[in-house]
Formats: C-alpha cells, sequence, structure tokens
C-alpha cells in the first residue's frame, strides 16, 4: 500500500467486527511507530494495550466505576470561534442524521456517544499516556506518534478510532491499569477490522479548501 492511499482511507472508525487483532502485530505496528518525528528524541508517548482477555476485563471494571471523573484536559477550547466551532457542530449533525437520530433524540446520542467508551465493539486498543511535566511540544510528537500508527494500520488491513474521548474517564483508566501518577491520559486508539456493513462507517468528513488554510507568501 502506498502511503497516499494509506492517508486516504484511514478515517474513525466506529464500529468494528470482532475479529482478533494479535499481541504480536500490535507490537510490530508500535515498534515501528516509535520512528515518528521527536523533538529532541524525547519519544514521550507511553503505550498500554489492551487486548483479548484483558479488554473485556477493561469494560467490566468501566461498568462498575462509579466515582466522579476528572478530565485530564480540555477536548475542545471553551468559547470555541469560527470556524472551528462550525466544523464541530457540523460532523456531528452529519453522523447523527445519517443514522436517523434526531437533534431532539437525546436518548438515542447519548447511546451513541456512549459507545466510545466500550471502543464502538473493537478487539483491541491502547491508552496513550504522557509524562505531565511534558508541553505543547511534546503533546505533537504525540499526534505524529499516533497517526505513523494509525497508517500502518491501514498497511495491514486494520482500522482505528482515535479517541480523545477518554480523557473523560482519566481516573478510572489509569486505575485500572495501575498506571504511575506522573503519566497523564491523552488519549485512547480503538483497533480493530470495520464493519463494513455498519451504516455509521459511511460518514465522510470533509476538509476545508485549501485557501482557507494555506496561504502562498509571494514579496
Amino acid at each position: 500500500m502506498k502511503v497516499t492511499e494509506a492517508v486516504l482511507s484511514r478515517k474513525t472508525t466506529r464500529a468494528f467486527l470482532k475479529k482478533p487483532v494479535t499481541d504480536k502485530l500490535i507490537e510490530t505496528l508500535l515498534e515501528k511507530s516509535s520512528r515518528a518525528p521527536s523533538g529532541g528524541n524525547l519519544q514521550p508517548w507511553r503505550i498500554f494495550v489492551i487486548n483479548n482477555k484483558a479488554m473485556q476485563s477493561f469494560l467490566d471494571f468501566q461498568k462498575k466505576w462509579t466515582n466522579p471523573e476528572t478530565p485530564s484536559y480540555d477536548i475542545y477550547p471553551q468559547n470555541l470561534k469560527e470556524p472551528y466551532r462550525s466544523s464541530r457542530f457540523k460532523v456531528g449533525e452529519d453522523m447523527y442524521a445519517l443514522l436517523g437520530i434526531d437533534r431532539d433524540d437525546k436518548a438515542s446520542r447519548f447511546r451513541q456517544l456512549a459507545k466510545n467508551y466500550e471502543f464502538f465493539g473493537a478487539p483491541a486498543a491502547f491508552f496513550c499516556f504522557v509524562d505531565r511535566q511534558m508541553g505543547p511540544p511534546q503533546w505533537s510528537d504525540l499526534g505524529m506518534f499516533l497517526q505513523t500508527f494509525m497508517l500502518l494500520a491501514r498497511e495491514e488491513g486494520l482500522d482505528t478510532c482515535p479517541q480523545e474521548a477518554w480523557a473523560m474517564k482519566s481516573e478510572s483508566v489509569s486505575t485500572f491499569l495501575d498506571v504511575d501518577e506522573d503519566l497523564m491520559l491523552f488519549c485512547g486508539v480503538a483497533i480493530g477490522y470495520k464493519d463494513a456493513d455498519a451504516k455509521i462507517n459511511e460518514l465522510n468528513t470533509t476538509r476545508e479548501p485549501l485557501d482557507v488554510w494555506v496561504k502562498f507568501i509571494e514579496k
């Protein structure tokens, strides 16, 4: 698979088959992903994989967790301005429209949102943590690492879903994984094979035209 094909075929998958993914394949993809750019070669990503029996144990643990949670960070800025606000709003409305869920059907919208915390049925996943000492430059390293992993996953026929939503569940996730207090949960990534028959996987998000975000300087 060419890089361009991997980039264009990568998308956020929100319904997975139960087809298993081996630990060995995930390990291989992670090792290759570690070649992602990293300022000062800090390699700030700290990865915790759940698969097979551990996945079910984690989901059972989540269902039993009743303590309040403090988000790791604000997933979106408060008072999000345009054009970012409209972009965020559109993807949500497009998704619910595809599923036939009306804006007033809060219960159905909540049920769909809750599937985040089941990894959308994926058989495997990992959580990406970062040391709390790290700042925005290292967060960008995480993004490059995650994109590298997701593109390599496409090469192997796998699909993924990067999930910052897990930042809302930092205490329960960190407790289950027995993570050092110095580490902060950045996101989760669901890993598996997409359910091609699932309506939600037909969603294709739009991108802003080039002239909105690119300017060639001529002086």
